[in-house]
């Protein structure tokens, strides 16, 4: 049986290890991202890893941008959701303008909503919802204020929504990665610790443990670190 799923942020980093961790299982994925190149480059080595991918560029700040990825999809019954895609703009609360936490909410927040909220419907029983959260969801950094607002209240919402679809055979899996080795850290002024960070690969490998577990077996929450302890 074709599996069929969609992973949001696909361009690079921890979306992309994930669609290409997948590709081995012989997937179909619709791959959202915002970059055109990037997101090509994601959907050729899926390819090459045996699986088949569809990009829909497509901007999630904006309800259009939900609603082009929701009429990319062609292949249903959908069997799983990996809400990935997110921004982060680090600096004292102080100085986050209005612009800033209106798109860090927009992106990390409510487009998983709409995205579930509208696919749910199509997903079949044993199906999943996968959320990458942070540490960030469960501990607060100084500069860090409306990154880590916008993963607590992810991590609210969809432990709700894991209620409200547990009757439904729809599992809902958080994974907590601790500082992650991506591409968002380039935009991020300061002196990071890169070598310390997780590979990516990992995140995507906790991913494909969780959604491979036999339906009658709970994998909830996730939390990755590093053993330096790194962030």
């Amino acid at each position: 049986m074709v599996r069929n799923g969609v992973i949001t942020g696909a361009s690079r980093g921890i979306g992309r290890e994930t669609a290409v961790t997948l590709a081995k299982d012989k997937w179909h994925l619709v791959l959202q991202g915002r970059n055109l190149e990037a997101l090509t480059d994601t959907c050729s080595m899926v390819e090459k890893a045996g699986g088949k991918a569809t990009p829909v560029v497509a901007d999630l700040s904006g309800d259009e941008g939900t609603a082009a990825l929701v009429n990319g999809i062609n292949s249903v019954p959908l069997h799983l959701l990996v809400n990935n895609a997110g921004v982060a703009h680090v600096k004292p609360f102080e100085e986050t303008t209005r612009e800033e936490w209106d798109e860090t909410l927009a992106v990390n927040v409510t487009a998983p909503f709409l995205l579930t909220k509208k696919l749910y419907r199509v997903m079949a029983e044993g199906s999943c919802i996968v959320n990458i959260l942070s540490v960030a969801a469960r501990v607060g950094f100084a500069n860090w204020s409306s990154y880590c607002m916008s993963k607590f209240a992810l991590d609210g919402l969809m432990r709700s929504v894991r209620e409200e679809l547990r009757p439904r055979g729809i599992r809902v899996i958080n994974i907590y990665p601790g500082a992650t080795s991506t591409g968002m850290w380039e935009s991020i002024p300061g002196d990071w610790p890169r070598g310390k960070m997780l590979p990516p690969a990992e995140v995507a490998r906790a991913v494909r443990y969780a959604i491979e577990r036999p339906g009658d077996v709970l994998v909830e929450d996730i939390f990755l670190g590093n053993i330096s302890g790194t962030l």
